[in-house]
């Protein structure tokens, strides 16, 4: 394609770099850059309502591809829009960038209509940040921009004013060998993988607790966990990594965690951490040595106080760590973990159980529901709160599934619009978005881009009436819960009227077949299923402050006449 101006010079870098898509809401500001799309036939414009849902979706194609996405916003309150979906894109680590055009470079500082400093804006959710005021600017700032979000693993934006985009450029484009330059395999020296097979030597119980850093090195992580004789507890990151054909998995721990692999990690003398920023100091054990393995030096001790740090891949350092080790003789501490394990994992599974008739449906039974009907290679995005607390208990992985989510920003609405970004990567997979009622109604105008794009994503709505962690939250601090009560429409009635395939379930017995049908529907599908607002997510660890602050939310709820949210609480869970 002839390079004739800033926009082309732009999206032909893209193009190198492997982008075949762009996320994002147009406008004005924005013409040169859908001009230039509009003439290629190897990328596309993903139209949607909300530049924040555009943000969402680049950053799940990357999580996905594990390669650069892009999305766009025009001047002012558009690319505005898309900061809440680059800090969870920032806060993943993976590489997205952001095209935010501006106002007309003449009027910049006039305080003109939809002025914003979008480099100022976008600075702290982002590793390289810089305005394009001239044209002679953009081909190295599009080639940093791009080499900095993929080296970084994290977030470039261009802020690029709509006359500058139309502005004459020429010359030749970097291609791909330069663009996207081989990762570095980093291993630890042999001093320090000497130390650190010492150290494992001298524990007689020792866990391994992984993140999200142990994606790819499945296969390794198994052979030294089998060596050491080491249950194996995972972070929320590295569920879907770790969890799968795993004889030593006991589990996660953290809030929304299992018993046992909280015990796990309290019980042990050594623990090793591979590839985890987890961020709760208080599920770490006191009296442990603890050995930190983890590609970002800035992660090491970042949490708790460590005896050992190594910085390195996970993959290729447990690989040179290996002949290092001898094969431990005690296998007490696994089987003990193991047990509680599957005593934990009883306990939950329990939990899980819907009988036609027994209103309302517990959210549990949900998720396993939609488990048990996805594809193997299924993709599930799940909302922040009880939806997550639900997938990361429930669904299932075996090392082709994948689970996304704002595991680390912690936004709220992030399900549908990851849904949307990993289908349009993956036009073949199934994709389901496990949302919340009050997350699916914050972004909800994205439903329409299902339709738009005739996007076969599958949408099933936890419909309790409640911001429901918010709730727990609340009355685990002794707070009479407030502000949280969610007056939610028929969400299926809804997107029936725009002619999405949907159904309102509030009986259990009707929920396999509602599942069944919406998975198998030859395009998008809602399932609106009306779950329990009292039902109770219990943490690993119940600390003093909770049990006096729910026993004050008790008392407090009895003294101003709500005695009867206390007893349908209890009926919802003491009885099961």
């Amino acid at each position: 394609m002839a390079i004739r101006n800033v926009a082309d010079v732009l999206v032909e870098t893209l193009a190198n770099a492997g982008v075949r898509r762009i996320h994002g809401v147009v406008g004005d500001s924005l013409n040169g850059i859908t001009e230039s799309l509009r003439q290629r036939k190897e990328m596309r414009w993903i139209h949607y309502r909300h530049e924040e849902a555009a943000a969402f979706a680049a950053g799940a194609e990357s999580q996905l591809t594990g390669q650069l996405a892009v999305c766009a916003g025009s001047c002012g309150p558009g690319n505005l829009h898309l900061i809440n979906g680059l800090y969870d894109a920032q806060r993943s680590r993976t590489p997205v960038l952001a095209i935010a055009a501006h106002i007309p470079s003449v009027e910049i500082g006039s305080g003109y209509f939809q002025e914003t400093h979008p480099q100022n804006l976008f600075q702290e959710c982002s590793h390289y940040c810089e305005l394009v005021s001239s044209p002679s600017q953009i081909h190295r700032a599009a080639e940093i921009a791009v080499r900095t979000a993929i080296a970084q693993r994290g977030v470039s934006v261009l802020v690029i004013p709509g006359d500058v985009a139309l502005a004459e450029a020429s010359g030749p484009v970097a291609d791909a060998a330069s663009l996207l330059p081989a990762a570095p395999v980093v291993v630890p020296s042999s001093e320090q993988l000497d130390k650190l097979a010492g150290l494992l030597a001298g524990g007689r119980k020792v866990t391994l607790f992984c993140g999200r850093g142990c994606a790819g090195a499945h296969d390794t992580v198994m052979r030294l966990a089998a060596t050491l004789k080491a249950p194996v507890v995972h972070a929320l990151g590295g569920k879907e990594h770790i969890e799968w054909d795993n004889p030593n998995d006991v589990g996660m721990t953290g809030l929304i965690g299992y018993s046992s692999g909280y015990q796990a990690m309290m019980d042990c003398d050594t623990l090793l951490l591979l590839g985890t920023d987890f961020p709760y100091r208080q599920f770490f054990p006191d009296d442990a040595k603890i050995c930190q393995i983890d590609l970002r030096g800035e992660n090491l001790g970042r949490r708790c106080k460590l005896d050992l740090g190594l910085v390195g891949d996970v993959g290729a350092t447990v690989e040179a760590l290996l002949p290092r080790l001898q094969a431990a003789r005690d296998d007490g501490h696994l089987k003990a973990s193991l047990a509680n394990y599957r005593k934990a994992r009883e306990g939950l599974d329990e939990l899980a159980s819907g009988k036609p008739g027994q209103k309302p449906i517990h959210p549990q039974y949900v998720a396993k529901v939609v488990d048990q009907a996805a594809s193997e290679d299924a993709v599930f995005a799940c909302d922040v709160g009880t939806p997550t607390i639900w997938a990361a208990r429930y669904l299932r992985m075996n090392g082709k599934r994948r689970l996304l989510g704002s595991f680390v920003h912690g936004s709220m609405a992030n399900a549908m619009p990851q849904a949307i970004g990993a289908q349009t990567a993956y036009a073949k997979r199934q994709v389901v978005s496990l949302s919340g009622d009050g997350g699916f109604a914050m972004l909800m105008g994205d439903l329409l881009t299902l339709l738009q794009h005739k996007l076969p994503v599958k949408i099933v709505v936890f419909n309790n009436g409640t911001l429901g962690f918010v709730e727990l939250e609340m009355k685990a601090a002794g707070f009479l819960p407030v502000g949280v009560a969610l007056d939610n429409p028929d969400f299926a009635a809804m997107a029936r009227a725009i002619g999405i395939h949907s159904v309102r379930v509030e009986d259990p017995g009707e929920l396999e077949g509602a599942v069944r049908d919406a998975f198998a529907h030859d395009g998008p599908a809602l399932v609106d299923v009306v779950t329990n607002r009292q039902e109770l997510s219990m943490p690993p660890k119940i600390q003093l402050e909770q049990i006096k602050g729910f026993s004050l939310w008790a008392l407090r709820t009895v003294m101003n006449g709500r005695g009867d949210e206390l007893i349908e609480l209890a009926r919802s869970n003491l009885r099961r």
